[in-house]
């Protein structure tokens, strides 16, 4: 691989990673949640430095430093450490404390750095709060071991896949409880894409971990994710279609789509309502010669496997790409870079992600050389069962977080094109069959038309679900709808209620449909 290329590939991923936050957590805080709580450290003379005296087997700590008052970020006692192997840890000590714990997540192969500009700025936003506030990179460090080449070592795999999050939480609990002199009243778990997955392994494996978790566009099937992007790679090189051509591709649906709702509004509330066919609403090339307003037949067979889904043995093993996300958001079609890719090298981050989830995680033995655009969905699938039985975060029965009290506000955009969005409705539903009625009492899904990967696109990608997870857990106040609101070039341009799924927010028939008091929560009828 050519330098300037990796250097590509680097900045796009890097890119990815760094939108795995929903970024508006904390927006709708008020300092009266904090109930008046204000607890100080309880040993004032021995201060932050003597935590480093917590060292032990198991887990070091690096350094612990008084971080002065600045501006509204309060005085802070900062912690950096490590966790048998090499799982990196920091935790953010507030001079006065409100009694809770948050931790979040990570993005794509994780192994951040933590002081990166977005991760220190999802910390200072909590210390703001008053909340001691912990992360980690999962117990690899992506710099010399970029995407999933750490896999090769079982621990870091292990690690990854659901072990830091724990031991993190573990160890700052611990720490928390030396400094403070009291363990967390209340402790929260805030993730979007592997942090979505994150959140539901620990409800799922360490129930105990966390009261209440907020679960953004959780990549909880990687391995079917993964298997997906194999077929939809192998179809779009067999048939390339230039960026530019999603544009008619977009303009053909919405124009079918988006009235499907009842208001022609420039989002697709949910996009299984729409039976978008690309053989019959997409324009044909003449003489199947490929010109750039039509599609040639092999171009519109390539867009069926992204819209159909993975298949094997004449069956669906992977949710298709719902409509919706071609269009641009506003320049680019949130198509780009996860499923077409706007650089002439072809690849897309999908690509990558996959190569490197099949030299590297999939298979027994790795192999750096391995050609994932070989693996074989008629025959080669139950090969995969090992890492899913590990990585996954599939299983519906979360008995034991339930039991305990447990609260989960779970989201996803409905024009994600980096993770399924059908992924989390059918867990949720899943779940649902599962606990029937009482499913809501401690699991909510918001769906969110018109947002891209954790946030972006054309939709109310400004969503405050912490705040909200927050009341529910410590109030009882269950989220019947949680506001969204869109901008553009810092001026807000539309706010919509979220409902909780199956719920979506219908309009009135009066008022100004681009804001929320127009609409209201209420049950669809049923797909056609």
């Amino acid at each position: 691989m050519n330098k300037n290329l990796s250097i590509l590939l680097v900045l796009l991923l890097l890119s990815s990673t760094a939108l795995a936050q929903n970024g508006y957590q904390f927006g709708n805080w008020k300092p009266s949640l904090n109930d008046g709580a204000a607890v100080k450290p309880k040993r004032a003379e021995a201060g932050c430095g003597a935590l480093v005296s917590l060292t032990g087997h198991e887990f070091s700590v690096e350094t612990a430093a008084l971080v002065p008052a600045s501006g509204d970020l309060p005085e802070y006692c900062h912690v950096t450490g490590q966790i048998l192997p090499e799982v990196r840890f920091e935790l953010s000590l507030p001079a006065s404390w409100n009694n809770r714990f948050y931790m979040f997540g990570n993005g794509g192969y994780a192994g951040e750095l933590l002081s990166t500009p977005g991760r220190v700025n999802t910390r200072n936003t909590a210390l703001k709060a008053r909340f001691a506030v912990a992360q980690t990179n999962t117990g690899h460090d992506a710099a010399v071991e970029p995407l999933g080449t750490f896999a090769v070592n079982r621990q870091k795999l292990l690690d990854y896949a659901f072990r830091a999050v724990h031991v993190t939480a573990e160890t700052s609990k611990k720490i928390i409880r030396e400094y403070y002199g009291a363990a967390p009243a209340r402790s929260y778990f805030d993730g979007c894409s592997t942090g979505g997955r994150q959140g539901l392994i620990s409800a799922q494996r360490f129930p105990d971990d966390f009261d209440g978790i907020v679960v953004g566009a959780p990549v909880l099937n990687f391995t079917g994710t993964m298997t997906n992007y194999v077929s939809t790679v192998r179809a779009l090189e067999a048939a390339p279609i230039p960026l530019e051509k999603l544009k008619i591709i977009a303009e053909r649906v919405y124009a079918k789509c988006d009235g499907a709702d009842g208001l022609v509004d420039g989002l697709i509330d949910d996009p299984r309502r729409c039976d978008f066919d690309p053989a019959k609403e997409l324009p044909v090339c003449a003489g199947d010669v490929d010109g750039k307003d039509c599609f040639t037949a092999a171009q519109v067979r390539a867009l069926d496997v992204v819209y159909r889904g993975a298949e094997s043995g004449g069956k669906r093993i992977f949710w298709g790409q719902p409509v919706g996300a071609e269009i641009g958001a506003p320049a680019q079609s949130i198509w780009a870079n996860w499923i077409i890719s706007p650089s002439p090298t072809g690849r897309t981050i999908s690509y990558n992600f996959a190569e490197s989830f099949f030299r590297y995680l999939a298979l027994p033995k790795p192999d750096p050389n391995y050609d994932f655009k070989s693996f074989n969905l008629e025959t080669d699938l139950p090969r995969l069962q090992a890492i899913s039985d590990i990585l996954d975060a599939k299983n519906p029965d979360l008995t034991r977080f339930k039991t305990r009290g447990g609260k989960i506000v779970m989201y996803f955009g409905w024009a994600d094109t980096a993770l399924n969005p059908l992924m989390g409705v059918d867990y949720y539903e899943k779940v649902s069959a599962r606990f029937g009625p009482s499913t809501a009492d401690f699991f909510r899904l918001f769906m969110v038309p018109g947002m891209a990967h954790c946030r972006g696109g054309v939709g109310t990608d400004q969503c405050d679900f912490l705040t909200a997870l927050i009341e529910w857990v410590e109030k009882g106040v269950a989220p019947k709808q949680i506001g969204g609101s869109q901008s553009r070039d810092g001026k807000l341009v539309r706010t919509r209620p979220l409902c909780p799924y199956p719920q979506v927010a219908k309009y009135k028939g009066a008022g100004n449909p681009d804001d929320a008091q127009s609409f209201a929560c209420e049950n669809q009828e049923k797909r056609p």
